[in-house]
């Protein structure tokens, strides 16, 4: 019998037992009406009497207050299975507006008129994610920076101003709190089964909810504050996301894998089932929330087997929960310092980790997993795209691990295209790959100079410290000297030793540079700090580029309609003459970045002075770039600063070729 079919809980003995058994030990029947008001309002002193705490430091005792509130929950439960769905909107539906998502609300009342477990298990991930967003919007009321922990959050002063403290000590028994219930990380994190969470902790959820809508308006009446709810965030990039080719026969596939797959546990298979399904409704969200979390879990398993410490699969508590995650899992190394094994299994290059890395941790990424669950993405607006990635990901996972002989499944024309994307795959979102982009879009707009609109010969008349300037062609003499000692470095077929400024050809070198494959996984410190000055370099280029071309437009067209004075058209002029030499100075510049960049890891093989040496000059750079922002931009105009400015430059960045102390050079 596979691992996954013996394991029927991941939750450890304490942990089950408080959330499984602890509220159920009193066997009271609670009258709702000590509760609820007739006019509907939430009685909460009656709540927090039930909240104890501890004789020796007056902080929460969470075991008793769960023993004691056990009976308000199951009372909380049978009243709303008691109302029909328009009994409950008239009642309940004005008091979820404050957070924004009412209607998510109205849809958990209909999820637990018929207790279906996973169901119940969703809505409760969703309520706990849009809670935790509207409170922070609560927290805005007052403070400045929101926490982005939920225990933070909860623990928050200006929570306590605007609800009370004893309020927030009930709802972090509830979530928030490692020593109490837990609900949103045990379910977030994947370790409560569907069977597992009782539905009277989320109808308890929603009815404080409710109980907080109502606090919150006699607080902003008494303040006359306006409660203001953040934008949320967008999902952008949508292309980069689209790896994995999906379709319904891929789905018809994934549902017979997640039955032979040992990287499902049998206990959560609903929870794959389910994703599956909502996928099929076009419930994308609903999907990706369901199917984070065994991802998280099958991750966990492997990582347990390989790495041989079973005991970790069973983490739900205050010791490992916010340990044993998707971030330590992924790590180079484990707590002990002993090398991570999970990354190995999971294959090169890097067939999950570089995925998941991309999906859920890269600054720059999506980071699906964190916006969904402090609820900072539109549910109803959530993208196909990533869903669709997400599952696509997920199937190969199911193939690649899987003990019965799925031999037919692997054929399958759909899954050996999955399973080639994957092998295929590469980040997207690492700061490496963003600088690859960045070069490649920095590049585009310097093509875009020679189709600039220029003034006719006929109208320019030859101004005075113009005519043949000699200071240009200098410029121009040295950047060929300089792209001709790079040439040994180069690519074939990318460099012309006739034209070595050639527009076309440093686009063609840039692209197969870009091409090439570079480590990302575990990328060094030296790397990353390396990588972050030649981003911002790049970054200045292209702002230099746009300001040009925005330049060279508006200028062109102020000539041809004859509304410039004679200084701004000799201005323009010396801008038309800069544009000569700053075109091949900043495709020099582009082409070193791209070549360090492909030999940055080489920058760890430095000593301390060296690569110090090295971060000044390309810091030198930066700062030449910067003012070259300053200099092209509308308000400054100085074209003639910016022939001294690039002659330094120039000279720096010949110094340091000579001192062989480029990357590129180390690596011949």
């Amino acid at each position: 019998m596979a691992l996954s079919d013996s394991i029927t809980t991941c939750l450890s003995p304490p942990v089950h037992y408080v959330i499984c058994n602890l509220g159920f030990e009193k066997r009271d029947t609670y009258d709702i009406n000590n509760i609820l008001s007739e006019n509907g309002e939430v009685c909460w002193q009656a709540i927090t009497e039930h909240v104890s705490y501890l004789k020796s430091d007056q902080s929460l005792d969470y075991i008793e207050s769960i023993r004691s509130l056990g009976p308000v929950c199951e009372s909380v439960n049978l009243h709303f299975k008691s109302l029909t769905k328009e009994q409950f909107v008239i009642q309940y539906a004005l008091w979820f507006h404050w957070t924004n998502c009412t209607e998510l609300f109205l849809e958990v009342f209909d999820v637990l008129q018929y207790t279906q477990t996973t169901e119940v298990a969703l809505g409760l991930m969703k309520l706990t994610s849009c809670l935790e967003r509207a409170l922070g919007d609560v927290y805005l009321l007052i403070g400045k920076d929101c926490p982005f922990l939920l225990r933070d959050l909860l623990a928050s002063e200006q929570l306590a101003v605007v609800f009370g403290q004893a309020v927030m000590n009930v709802l972090r028994v509830f979530i928030g709190s490692p020593y109490g219930l837990n609900l949103r990380n045990v379910l977030w994190h994947g370790f409560a089964s569907p069977q597992e969470i009782p539905a009277k902790f989320c109808a308890m959820l929603l009815f404080l909810t409710a109980g907080l809508g109502q606090l919150l308006q006699a607080y902003l009446l008494q303040t006359k504050c306006i409660l203001v709810h953040r934008p949320y965030v967008i999902i952008v990039s949508l292309e980069e996301l689209d790896v994995f080719p999906l379709n319904h026969e891929t789905l018809s596939i994934a549902e017979e894998l997640v039955k032979l797959s040992s990287f499902v546990l049998k206990a959560m298979l609903p929870f794959w089932m389910a994703a599956l399904t909502a996928f099929k409704q076009s419930r994308y969200a609903d999907c990706v929330i369901l199917l984070l979390p065994q991802l998280e879990v099958g991750l966990r398993l492997l990582f347990t087997n390989t790495n041989k410490c079973p005991n970790r699969l069973l983490t739900a508590e205050v010791k490992f929960l916010s340990k044993v995650n998707y971030d330590s899992m992924l790590a180079k190394h484990m707590d002990n310092e002993e090398v991570n094994q999970l990354p190995a299994v999971l294959g090169e290059p890097a067939m999950a980790s570089e995925f998941l890395w991309d999906f859920l941790n890269h600054q720059e990424g999506p980071r699906i997993r964190d916006r969904l669950s402090h609820g900072e993405i539109n549910l109803d607006a959530f993208p196909r795209e990533a869903a669709n990635q997400i599952v696509a990901f997920a199937i190969t996972l199911l193939c690649r691990f899987s003990d019965e002989d799925i031999f037919a499944f692997k054929e399958h024309v759909i899954i050996k295209q999955l399973m080639n994307c994957a092998s295929c795959y590469h980040s997207r979102f690492h700061p490496i790959s963003r600088l690859k982009k960045q070069v490649l879009e920095c590049m585009k707009s310097i093509h875009l100079w020679p189709e600039l609109p220029t003034v006719p010969a006929e109208h320019v008349q030859v101004t005075k410290g113009l005519e043949g300037n000699s200071e240009d062609s200098t410029l121009i003499l040295m950047i060929s000297e300089i792209i001709s000692q790079l040439q040994q470095y180069m690519p074939q077929n990318c460099y012309s030793s006739d034209d070595p400024i050639n527009s076309i050809l440093t686009e063609r070198l840039l692209n197969a540079l870009c091409d090439t494959r570079i480590c990302t996984l575990y990328s060094p410190r030296r790397v990353l700090e390396t990588v972050v000055v030649l981003r911002k370099i790049c970054t200045q280029c292209h702002q230099v580029s746009e300001q040009v071309i925005a330049s060279t437009e508006l200028r062109y067209k102020q000539w041809m309609d004859k509304t410039l004075r004679s200084r701004q058209r000799h201005n323009y002029l010396r801008m038309l003459n800069s544009i000569k030499f700053l075109s091949p100075v900043l495709r020099l510049i582009l082409v070193l970045i791209t070549l360090e960049l492909v030999n940055v890891h080489l920058v760890c093989e430095q000593n301390p002075f060296d690569y110090q040496q090295y971060l000044k000059f390309f810091k030198s750079v930066l700062q030449y770039t910067e003012n070259l922002v300053t200099y092209t931009s509308t308000e400054k105009n100085k074209w003639d600063e910016t022939v001294e400015l690039t002659n330094k430059a120039l000279l720096k960045i010949r110094k340091i070729s000579d001192k062989k102390l480029m990357l590129m050079q180390l690596a011949t």
